[in-house]
């Protein structure tokens, strides 16, 4: 049988981290997998996560099975991140929790228990999104369309067109949004535009899924939670997928998180029921080891300091990068204006480069950048490639004003 198989075709994103593995130039870049890099290019393990796995190494005392929500304490520490502990959501008991295998497994429970429960539903994506998103929806069986979310510059937010769109969506739609840093954009909507869909989401009787991967690295927690807590004042029930691998570097112990909030407790407790069902004919339980992690350094008091600081770190070497990579372009290619990368938020930035542009990337100078929009991840940019990395971009620039 697997002799007449024919071989997949390589996945947009990780497939170019393999490519690049097997690059042999010694000054290959790789802007692709939306991984962090510090300043000499390496993805450090945050001091506070040491920490906590010292404490946890020398306490933990059994390896049994997790629930099949997973971890409670884990859970309360999620709900208090997404809304603070003294939001009325907590105060309630109307959010519930599953742990799950990265913020991917979250996104997958929760399309399961949408097929399940709410089969026939449509599930609307910016258009551009994660290239993962349509796969996991589609293969669990609903039905995935696209709304309009940058304009023909690829560089603000058509927030006209998006609302339009929003006006034509079945009341009962899923709205995938982005709670902030847009990927692969990098464009946020403003407090007054979240305000805005907050209100046509109600309207249309629309139900938000809200995809919250990258929480402190726009802005503060508190910012960057400003879009969700508008939504959830104004909207009864919603479904966020959340996610520690960028904000706790924790990439490979896959901790994530679907939250489901309802209209009152008995209802959230029923959702969770339902939730339960799809996790456990999935992947049965959670694994423990990150999820304890993040509980660890959530709940004391020096280590959430800390943390919240190497968070700092992050997001301001990002935003520093960002300028830097704008003022080089501007030296290197002058007639390109690149100002716009700079005000984008997170990780991801669509660089406007075309695909012919992102080939010639890869195939002249051994730079892999996502082909759809030329879609960058700013934190693998370092002193030791920036100039390496902004030449290349102008000569790419160059060939194709010739």
């Amino acid at each position: 049988m697997f002799e007449s198989l024919t071989p997949a075709p390589p996945d947009a994103i990780l497939g170019l981290g393999e490519a690049f593995k097997n690059d042999a130039n010694p000054r290959k870049i790789n802007l692709s997998v939306g991984v962090y890099k510090d300043a000499r290019g390496n993805t450090p393990v945050l001091r506070c996560v040491k920490e906590a796995e010292r404490r946890l190494l020398e306490q933990e005392n059994n390896k049994s099975y997790l629930s099949i929500e997973g971890s409670a304490a884990y859970g309360k520490s999620v709900r208090e991140l997404l809304f603070g502990v003294d939001h009325e959501i907590i105060r309630s008991g109307r959010a519930v929790t599953a742990q799950t295998p990265g913020g991917t497994g979250g996104l997958r429970v929760a399309a399961d228990f949408l097929q399940r429960k709410f089969p026939g539903r449509r599930v609307w994506f910016s258009k551009p999104t994660w290239d993962n998103h349509l796969n996991i929806f589609s293969t669990a069986g609903l039905a995935v369309e696209s709304y309009p979310y940058i304009d023909r510059t690829g560089r603000e937010l058509d927030f006209d067109a998006m609302l339009a769109a929003m006006e034509t969506m079945a009341a009962g739609d899923v709205i995938v949004l982005h709670a902030c840093c847009h990927n692969p954009t990098g464009i946020d909507p403003s407090d007054e535009q979240w305000e805005r869909i907050a209100g046509v989401v109600r309207e249309r009787g629309l139900l938000p899924l809200v995809d919250f991967a990258y929480q402190g690295f726009g802005g503060t927690l508190e910012q960057d939670a400003a879009g969700l807590r508008t939504l959830c004042r104004q909207i009864p029930e919603l479904l966020v997928c959340s996610s520690f691998s960028k904000n706790f570097g924790l990439y490979n112990e896959r901790v994530g998180a679907l939250t489901a909030i309802a209209a009152d407790k008995a209802a959230a407790d029923i959702a969770l029921s339902h939730i339960r069902v799809c996790i456990r004919v999935n992947y049965s339980n959670p694994p423990s080891h990150g999820a304890a992690i993040v509980t660890t350094v959530l709940n004391d008091a020096a280590l959430r300091k800390e943390w919240e600081q190497e968070l700092a770190e992050m997001r301001q070497r990002i935003a520093e990068m960002r300028v830097r990579f704008v003022r080089t372009m501007k030296s290197k290619a002058p007639l390109h204006d690149f100002e716009f990368i700079a005000r984008q938020k997170g990780m991801f930035s669509f660089s406007g480069l075309t695909p012919m542009q992102v080939d010639e990337l890869r195939t002249k100078y051994s730079i892999y950048v996502v082909l759809n929009g030329g879609r960058i991840n700013v934190a693998g940019m370092t002193d030791d490639n920036l100039e390496t990395l902004c030449s290349a971009i102008a000569a790419v620039l160059l060939d194709r004003a010739n």
